[in-house]
């Protein structure tokens, strides 16, 4: 993910706190039509297209990674992978559209000539939910929810992007939905693998590079459910809307991840657990790992 710390300007707060007010009355309006409905009946207020429908897939990509520079753009068995990411998120059934979102014209051709629309986002974008937002804002059409997929899980599943939509759609009081799967042990201290706990309710208590929750012995517990948070995340698009003018947060501008100013600012997330085996492209030497997981499984 790119750096998340930034400060909102101080000329919005007003707007700010009554667009925060309105949303937050929204949601607690359609929490209460939940109950009076019945949990069945809300259900299927959101599949038949009437609370959250509308869906867009963005995959936002820069070129000027600090880890990686031109990661987007890395050839994976003779494909880009944005390409092969973008490939992916087509086969989603939730999504109405799926457009790629980035500051840098090499990417844009490259993603133009495999056939991906392209929306330009401006360099000061500094995180993924921002670009994502920026692209929102310069589409013509009208969405109630949009999916950040990460451009550099090359091998996410469709079944994920489609179940963090139908999680949102499915909980009116939270304006964030996200996935997890089960963590290897070997990568329980890897900073680049994000931990998450969650209540019993499956709504997030918290992300970290470090291993969560720590137990007193200093070691992981092979007995455990260990938690390994995937990328992609989805969004109200009201929510979305302000979220840059939102105040950066303690833990999240320590531990480097946005979704954690979601929580500190007091929003829900909503967060499903799916298996998934996760491989994210965060450095070069991922690239090969990747390849030979897909030789392996004969993934062209």
């Amino acid at each position: 993910m790119d750096p998340t710390s930034f400060c909102a300007p101080s000329s919005s707060s007003g707007s700010s706190s009554s667009t925060k007010a309105w949303i937050v009355h929204g949601l607690v309006v359609g929490a209460a039509v939940a109950v009076a409905l019945g949990a069945h009946a809300y259900l299927y207020l959101g599949r038949s297209g009437k609370f959250r429908s509308r869906v867009i897939g963005i995959i936002p990509a820069r070129f000027a990674s600090s880890r990686f520079p031109g990661k987007p753009l890395v050839q994976i068995l003779g494909k880009p992978m944005i390409q092969r990411t973008w490939e992916r998120a087509k086969m989603a059934t939730t999504l109405d559209q799926v457009v790629v979102a980035t500051d840098d014209e090499k990417i844009a051709e490259c993603c133009r000539g495999f056939g991906a629309d392209v929306i330009m986002t401006s360099e000061s974008c500094l995180n993924g939910t921002e670009r994502c937002n920026e692209a929102l804002q310069k589409l013509e059409k009208k969405y109630d929810v949009v999916v950040n997929i990460q451009g550099d899980e090359p091998l996410i599943e469709p079944e994920v992007i489609d179940g963090i939509v139908k999680a949102l759609q499915a909980a009116p009081d939270a304006v964030f939905s996200t996935a997890v799967t089960s963590l290897k042990p070997e990568d329980a201290f890897d900073p680049n693998r994000v931990k998450c706990v969650m209540d019993t309710h499956g709504y997030a208590i918290y992300f970290s590079r470090g291993l969560i929750p720590y137990n007193k012995s200093a070691k992981v517990n092979p007995q455990f459910p260990y938690l390994l948070h995937l990328g992609i995340q989805s969004y109200d698009t009201k929510f979305l809307k302000i979220y840059p003018e939102l105040p950066s947060t303690p833990l999240q501008i320590e531990e480097d991840l946005e979704q954690l100013k979601v929580l500190e600012n007091g929003y829900k997330m909503k967060v499903i657990k799916v298996n998934h085996e996760a491989h994210g492209v965060d450095a070069p030497e991922d690239v090969e790992k990747i390849e030979c997981f897909m030789r392996e499984r004969n993934l062209s």
